[in-house]
């Protein structure tokens, strides 16, 4: 199931000689606000508590499978329970790994996020084959600034990134 959040949106006029966007309307409000009298709002600040980072969450066609591989890839253990709905890496803050959480997704994932994990290692072309061997497919490599690394798709086609150390 998707769940679609949006927000409400109010126009003002403004007064212009170029085309505006969404977003170059949002980038001028704060200009507008103070323009009008009203403070400014700093995001962040405020009494609640700040969330505090959890983990992660993996969407996966099968959750067990996800798991399983990212475990080897990690060198961690999936906790027991596991089933293709649902899976978890156990609690890793003792290796410095976040909590990684693996669910079920039963439609096409059509929009991939830019968002991937990067891992580090002493041994890059060693650990390439290493995951290679675990079921991930090379995408392609990069040196920046002599440091190496090669960008790799686990077994459901998400990318990951392995940076030499």
């Amino acid at each position: 199931m998707t769940t679609t959040t949006t927000r409400p949106t109010t126009t003002r006029p403004m007064t212009t000689t170029r085309p505006t966007t969404a977003r170059s309307a949002a980038v001028l409000a704060p200009s507008a606000r103070a323009a009008a009298g009203v403070a400014p709002t700093v995001p962040g600040r405020t009494t609640a508590p700040a969330p505090a980072f959890r983990g992660l969450a993996y969407d996966a066609f099968d959750a067990l499978a996800t798991a399983e591989f990212w475990a080897a890839v990690l060198r961690a253990e999936v906790a027991p329970g596991g089933s293709a709905l649902h899976a978890e890496l156990l609690d890793g803050s003792a290796t410095g790994l976040p909590r990684l959480v693996f669910r079920q997704v039963t439609e096409g994932r059509e929009l991939r996020t830019p968002v991937h994990l990067q891992l580090t290692t002493g041994d890059l072309d060693g650990e390439v084959r290493r995951l290679q061997a675990l079921g991930a497919r090379r995408l392609g490599g990069l040196t920046d600034g002599g440091r190496r690394s090669v960008t790799l798709a686990d077994p459901e086609g998400n990318a990951f990134d392995l940076v030499a150390a």
